[in-house]
């Protein structure tokens, strides 16, 4: 590749980086929303329905337009969201819904002072750190697949385990976030108690009043507890959504899970689908992982000062290697998706 190239390539980079704020406005705005369900629109229009200031309202349309994100109507000067772009940006529902994680630039953008000092001296940079838009973006990434994926797909991958939450079982959640997780669970296993952990304050505070809104407060129990040491025992299943990766003694974590399960309980570990042979493939999965780990991920295992600090893209063999020596004798990959590997994994 020319120096040219390579340059044109950082550039197109840098508009990404810029046009993600874009993105997270329009999200936060409900503009996307509003195109997808009233379009086409004026920028006038779309200001009026969405409360906005028109002259704002235009310029960002321009940032749009030029990102091929909407469509222009010269003769009509309105604004439409494609309806093959409607399900990525304007409809949460959707498996391929990704403007709800652009809202996390707001708190990973916040933390380059602290990177900076980080990278300078070996030390990392706590979860809680974070401003809580961390939280919700970060929630809102992983959510549409958990949404399509978790209870249709993945619980009846493992073994027995959708018997046992039917017939009335316990799950714990630990790295639970803001519990849109736990809440699935809850929600498909109306016999079952589930109880989720977090170790942020302001992620639980999040999930109690999710849990409030959506009617499962009495059977739906969230605790701030880290994974080493969250309360309970005789778990039918323990579930770990992409969290294990971001612990600073991931081999402790694993053994309390042990410790914390029934004898025949099971352990879902849920991880990214990459490793480090992915370093180099430049995937668009691949390269989102290996950045988030950069600026999130290690930093935060590395903040709790254990003996381990993974990044998100250690792969299986590591994870097994954590589980075995946690006194774990069975490990099945049990399914996958392109982003998550789902592991079986049982005493």
């Amino acid at each position: 590749m020319s120096a040219h190239d390579f340059h044109q390539r950082v550039i197109t980079d840098a508009g990404a980086a810029v046009r993600g704020l874009t993105v997270a406005l329009g999200q936060r705005l409900g503009l996307y929303a509003a195109l997808a369900e009233a379009g086409p629109l004026t920028a006038g229009q779309l200001a009026g329905t969405t409360g906005t200031d028109e002259r704002y309202i235009e310029e960002w349309l321009h940032a749009q337009l030029s990102a091929g994100y909407v469509e222009r109507h010269p003769s009509s000067l309105t604004y439409t969201l494609p309806a093959d772009h409607v399900e990525v940006l304007a409809d949460p529902k959707a498996v391929t819904y990704a403007a709800g994680f652009f809202t996390a630039l707001k708190a990973l953008y916040a933390t380059e002072d602290l990177l900076v000092e980080a990278y300078r001296t070996g030390d990392g940079v706590g979860w809680a750190e974070h401003d809580a838009a961390l939280d919700t973006g970060m929630g809102s990434f992983f959510q549409p697949t958990y949404e399509h994926k978790l209870v249709p797909d993945w619980l009846p991958a493992l073994h027995e385990v959708t018997g046992k939450l039917a017939a009335g079982g316990t799950v714990a959640d630990v790295g639970c976030g803001v519990g849109h997780t736990t809440l699935l669970i809850a929600k498909a296993f109306p016999q079952a108690t589930v109880h989720g952990f977090d170790y942020s304050e302001e992620a639980i505070s999040i999930a109690r009043g999710l849990a409030e809104e959506a009617g499962l407060s009495d059977r739906v129990v969230f605790e701030v507890a880290s994974a080493d040491d969250y309360p309970g025992s005789g778990y039918d299943l323990v579930c770990f959504f992409n969290a294990l990766h971001d612990m600073g003694d991931p081999v402790a974590a694993a053994q309390h899970v042990h410790k914390s399960l029934d004898t025949d309980g099971t352990w879902m570990l849920v991880e990214s689908n990459v490793s480090p042979q992915d370093i180099e493939t430049q995937t668009p999965a691949a390269r989102m992982f290996m950045a988030l780990s950069a600026v999130m991920c290690l930093p935060v295992a590395v903040a709790q000062r254990g003996p381990h600090a993974l990044g998100n893209h250690s792969g299986e063999k590591a994870f097994r290697a954590i589980a075995e020596e946690a006194g774990f004798t069975r490990w099945r990959r049990a399914t996958e998706t392109a982003v998550n590997a789902v592991y079986e994994v049982r005493p």
